[in-house]
């Protein structure tokens, strides 16, 4: 290592949560932090010299997989995306693993909530008779809901929303943001044809979303959820269920809600 090199590292303070799901606790660890890292890097190093056996989840590195979700300083951030230059070298920086999701080990946590509730949105539906290869569609007719495309299903939404994050019961009845978000995007989509809104109200829980915008503070692909999905459909919502012009028309048309 360069003399300037030594001049630009530093000894980091970091707490860092240890156990599994019968318990754990805030270990303390001083780790050597060099610049231009980001704290994954320095939770391999620490794999690497002091703790052989810490459990981290991590694929690509490079903000795009979503794998290596964690809370630092109380924050849902991604690892490999948290680059040490934030914190000040006397600070103390404490990583434990989401909150919301049952712990596994270390800093690796049971996320298999999400994949049960992305198999409860129904799939993608053409219209009767339109065969793959016919569709049709403009593009102005999907940029609305192309923005959603770029969800990487770090699952941090779903973490810090508190509707699960704080009442567990919740679980049972509520999709979370990403999947809310998932259902905005089928039914903006000009060519799904099942009935999406009353779908994400009477089985998917909207109604109990509160619209705090928690779910976009911490979206690393700066997907604007709360403003662009989950708002335009609690309107579309409200527009069909409880209008009173919508409501009139229906009965006078006879059709049932």
């Amino acid at each position: 290592m360069t003399q300037a090199a030594q001049k630009q590292s530093y000894l980091a303070k970091f707490r860092v949560w240890r156990g599994d799901a019968a318990g754990g606790e805030l270990v303390d660890y001083q780790v050597e932090v060099n610049e231009g890292e980001v704290v994954l890097d320095i939770i391999h190093r620490l794999q690497a010299t002091q703790a052989g056996d810490l459990a981290v989840r991590w694929n690509c590195k490079a903000g795009k997989c979503g794998s290596c979700s964690a809370e630092i300083n109380g924050r849902p951030r991604l690892l490999c995306m948290t680059r040490m230059s934030i914190f000040t070298q006397d600070e103390t920086i404490t990583v434990t693993p989401m909150r919301t999701f049952p712990v596994m080990r270390d800093l690796v946590t049971d996320v298999s909530f999400n994949y049960k509730k992305a198999q409860e949105v129904p799939a993608f539906a053409p219209p009767p008779g339109v065969k793959p290869g016919n569709y049709r569609m403009a593009q102005v007719d999907v940029e609305r809901s192309q923005e959603f495309r770029k969800c990487i299903e770090c699952f941090l939404c779903q973490d810090v929303c508190h509707v699960i994050r704080d009442h567990e019961d919740n679980k049972q009845s509520y999709a979370g943001p990403r999947f809310l978000m998932r259902i905005a995007e089928l039914d903006m989509h000009p060519l799904d044809a099942l009935d999406r809104q009353h779908s994400a109200q009477d089985d998917h829980g909207l109604g109990l979303c509160n619209i705090t915008k928690c779910c976009t503070e911490v979206c690393p692909e700066h997907i604007k959820i709360t403003d662009n999905a989950l708002i335009p459909l609690k309107e579309r919502v409200v527009d069909r269920k409880f209008d009173p012009v919508m409501v009139t028309i229906k009965k006078i048309l006879r059709r049932p809600e």
